[in-house]
This record gives C-alpha cells, sequence and structure tokens, in this order.
C-alpha cells in the first residue's frame, strides 16, 4: 500500500514538475544569452 502511495506522488512529480522547472530554466538561459550576445539590440 506503501508503494501505491508513493509512485501516485512521484509520477507527477517526475512527470509534469521536474520537466516543467526545467523548461523554466532553460527558457531563462537562452533568454540571458540572447541578450548578451545582441547587447539588448531587439532586432537583429
Amino acid at each position: 500500500m506503501k508503494d501505491f502511495i508513493l509512485s501516485s506522488i512521484f509520477m507527477p512529480l517526475v512527470g509534469l514538475v521536474f520537466p516543467a522547472i526545467a523548461m523554466v530554466f532553460l527558457f531563462l538561459y537562452v533568454q540571458k544569452i540572447r541578450l548578451s550576445r545582441n547587447d539588448g539590440a531587439k532586432f537583429s
């Protein structure tokens, strides 16, 4: 019974929460690189 409860907690965490956090950090990292590379220029 304890295994079922743990799996029902960890499955959404591993399948939804961790990838969402990873995508947010990757997006912010890419934006930081783009801003530093373009020196703040909007179109180039």
